[in-house]
């Protein structure tokens, strides 16, 4: 699928894992690949430095080079940085950054030091947007406490500080109200166990977790569900949904990187202070992957 430059986060863009070494180094190398892949596997892009990339506990080095790393693998333009940052200052220069490297967009978490109000959210969405590039808002209430309810987000797009959100909160009867009132706002997939959900709903994108394991099957899955083929969407949103709601798990990264390695990539282990998984969760993610890979799912 070709992205339409002015809104290159329309897709199956994936919340890219980071492959780790067993001493917890990031092994760029092996990214790199791995970004190379997923498009080579009918995926559109990638967005490092999500909370699936672990980003949270890299350095500012690090994170700089994930995000130069996937632009020198696929290109800018389908390269979407996450740049959250617990002040707005700091997340703007992960903007500027972004645009540095050659990206085309950015996701913006809100606030998320503290439960914060609307006219801080406002205020934050505007000073990351002064750094040139496109932004998509991330709303993940259950992580940052902070909920951008349709209301608050069509004011946030209509003062031009966002073009599109990542919804996480599991509602689908928002995609409804939100196209209502803001009917140019791109709503984007942020869960996986709700993707036929929301694509049914009108979503222009998903910022996947799963395609890092089984993209391939993935991207047939969102293509069928967007273009409204439920007769060959819904037998394939079954077969993955006992992976699909590890996405909503706390244990989400753990599970998605063990799915990888299950599948002959390399996902590795975690940084503290996420721990591995516990043995019924190890064995629940290995059977759901196994059978899911048995199916031609890869």
């Amino acid at each position: 699928m070709t992205l339409p430059e002015n809104r290159p986060w329309r897709g199956v863009l994936v919340a890219t894992a980071l492959p780790l070494r067993d001493d917890l180094t990031v092994d760029y190398d092996a990214y790199a690949e791995h970004c190379a892949w997923l498009l080579e596997n009918g995926c559109d892009g990638v967005v490092p430095n999500g909370s699936l990339g672990e980003y949270q506990v890299l350095t500012p080095e690090e994170r700089a080079r994930v995000v130069e790393t996937a632009v020198a693998a696929i290109g800018g333009a389908r390269v979407m940085p996450g740049v959250a940052a617990y002040g707005s200052a700091e997340a703007r220069r992960w903007a500027e950054q972004a645009g540095e490297a050659g990206c085309a967009s950015v996701m913006l978490l809100p606030p998320n030091a503290y439960r914060a109000d609307e006219r801080s959210v406002l205020a934050h969405y505007a000073e990351v947007a002064k750094a040139g590039l496109p932004v998509v808002a991330y709303n993940n209430p259950i992580d940052t406490k902070v909920d951008l309810v349709p209301e608050l987000l069509a004011r946030l797009h209509g003062e031009g500080h966002i073009h599109g959100v990542k919804e996480f909160s599991g509602d689908v009867r928002r995609a409804y109200r939100l196209a209502e009132l803001a009917p140019e706002l791109d709503l984007l997939i942020g869960a996986d166990d709700v993707l036929l959900e929301l694509a049914v709903a009108g979503a222009k994108g998903w910022v996947a977790g799963y395609p890092n394991a089984l993209p391939a099957a993935c991207a047939e899955l969102y293509r069928s569900a967007v273009s409204g083929d439920l007769a060959a969407a819904l037998p394939l949103y079954r077969q993955l949904h006992p992976l699909l709601r590890w996405d909503s798990r706390v244990e989400f990264v753990q599970a998605i990187k063990l799915s990888m390695d299950i599948a002959g990539r390399h996902g590795g282990p975690v940084r503290p202070p996420r721990v591995p998984l516990l043995p019924e969760q190890e064995a629940a993610v290995r059977a759901a992957t196994g059978k899911a890979l048995a199916a031609g799912l890869g």
